[in-house]
């Protein structure tokens, strides 16, 4: 919901209307923080929702019991987004980047703390996990109202007006975005449900963290290429908006084969940094193929996102995204996982074709797309 704001500030600032950014930042404070206490109940009911659908008890037992812990940090993204894309449309990011190495220092040094030193375990990471956040969150947000005067100019009961568009900009940007984050959590539900559910899981944890790490060069790349649109087209640039689409998609394309080729040639080796356990290496090395052609299209799928955001898109990439998804990627992934016995492996390479699917109709759609009509 948070990307809402990366569109109207973005287009904002482009267009020089700056006084406006405070009042959306307030707006978006308000339907954030209304959305976190909605899902409360998903993180106190967990257990019993993933039993449901047939999660193994274990899994699920586990999986139920971190979530409560990691409660309070959840709620901190309610302030924590709408603060990033505030300072991010004005590409002020020098002390948000320190605010957020400071807070991983501390991260660090606290987990260690509490899950090695005191033996915490699993609450221990939590509790780390939610400090780390809030930090997060009320320093960029004591920066904004300390130090942004130009963006912010107070509190002003112009956050309550016109809240109905904001708030449908808000749903359209988290069905698109929330399709995305669980096609690709559903991945780990389906593997839970396989025969040998334990080293299933476990094989695919490591990869998604490996994944992880490329994903968060895209996901500051998505950022960026989102700022960068919404900011020429809010100044009327529309040429330099395509211009920098076409360059960032060809520079991330290269960073995702790279990303592809050190995964292939340490195949056999990656899953050191996460496990001794020979068996878990070998289901590791086994589906290292897939997280390379997971790498490439990552490198891309965020760039298109990111243009998407920018533009307002969010309506039309949610639809895109339902159909390649969860029509023709799911079903695909289950079959192959399922009823032709490829397990994890089929499961992911079903999902991989959807992934593939939306990736290919969205770069398309900003070929085809008419950027002068987009200032109108």
């Amino acid at each position: 919901m948070g990307s809402a704001l990366e569109t109207l500030c973005g287009q904002a600032f482009g267009a020089g209307q700056v006084s406006m950014l405070g009042v959306y930042l307030q707006r978006s404070w308000i339907i954030l923080a209304v959305a976190a206490l909605l899902m409360v109940p998903f993180y106190v009911f967990a257990e019993p929702l993933l039993l449901a659908i047939g999660q193994d008890p274990a899994v699920a037992r586990e999986a139920a019991r971190f979530a409560l812990y990691i409660l309070p940090g959840a709620l901190s993204f309610a302030v924590n987004f709408p603060t990033a894309k505030f300072l991010q449309s004005q590409s002020k990011v020098i002390v948000p980047v320190w605010i957020c190495v400071g807070s991983l220092c501390f991260h660090v040094a606290l987990s260690y703390l509490l899950v090695t030193v005191l033996g915490w375990g699993s609450p221990g990471a939590a509790v780390a996990y939610n400090l780390s956040l809030w930090a997060i969150a009320l320093g960029q947000s004591a920066y904004i109202i300390g130090w942004c005067k130009d963006g912010w100019r107070g509190w002003s009961m112009a956050a309550f007006n016109d809240m109905w568009a904001f708030v449908r900009l808000s749903l359209e940007s988290a069905v698109m975005i929330c399709l995305e984050i669980w096609y690709l959590s559903t991945i780990t539900v389906l593997t839970g449900n396989l025969q040998d559910a334990q080293i299933a899981v476990d094989s695919l944890g490591v990869c998604m963290n490996i994944n992880g790490w490329e994903n968060m060069i895209f996901i500051g790349i998505n950022a960026a290429i989102s700022v960068r649109v919404s900011n020429e087209l809010g100044a009327g640039r529309p040429r330099a908006a395509m211009h920098a689409v076409i360059v960032i998609i060809a520079e991330s394309l290269l960073i995702g084969l790279l990303c592809m080729a050190l995964v292939l040639i340490f195949r056999d080796n990656f899953a050191i940094i996460y496990t001794t356990d020979l068996e878990l290496q070998h289901a590791v090395s086994k589906i290292a193929g897939l997280l390379g052609l997971t790498m490439v299209l990552n490198s891309v799928q965020p760039v298109v996102s990111g243009v998407a955001v920018g533009g307002g898109w969010q309506g039309l990439v949610a639809y895109i995204n339902l159909g390649c998804y969860y029509v023709l990627g799911l079903p695909l992934g289950y079959l192959l996982g399922y009823k032709f016995n490829y397990g994890v492996g089929g499961i992911w390479a079903g999902m991989l074709c959807g992934i593939a699917l939306q990736t290919l109709i969205l770069l398309f759609i900003v070929w085809r797309t008419d950027w002068n009509a987009e200032l109108r």
